[in-house]
């Protein structure tokens, strides 16, 4: 069902003083160090992924098979070939 617009200016007046009534607590501070911690380890896992890619073109370009490529990542060859097969 559809607001009224004295619902809708009403709410509003209510979310406007939420806002200007909320006082942050130490909870709802956040470290910036741990943020930053997470985004270099996120960074590290892509160039990591990037270099297995690169190390599995040269495996492949040298003969080796799936499967031994899987075993390597701790999967099957069929798994490793679906999920690199096209890089």
């Amino acid at each position: 069902m559809p607001k009224s617009v004295e619902d809708i200016l009403a709410n509003a007046e209510n979310l406007s003083k939420r806002i200007r009534d909320f006082e942050p607590s130490k909870k709802d501070e956040k470290d910036v160090k741990v943020f930053k911690a997470l985004q270099d380890a996120a960074m590290q896992r892509s160039l990591v992924e990037k270099n297995l890619v690169k190390q599995i073109k040269k495996a492949r370009a040298n003969g080796y098979s799936w499967s031994l490529i899987g075993s390597f990542l701790g999967t099957t060859g069929e798994a490793a070939r679906q999920r690199y097969g096209d890089n």
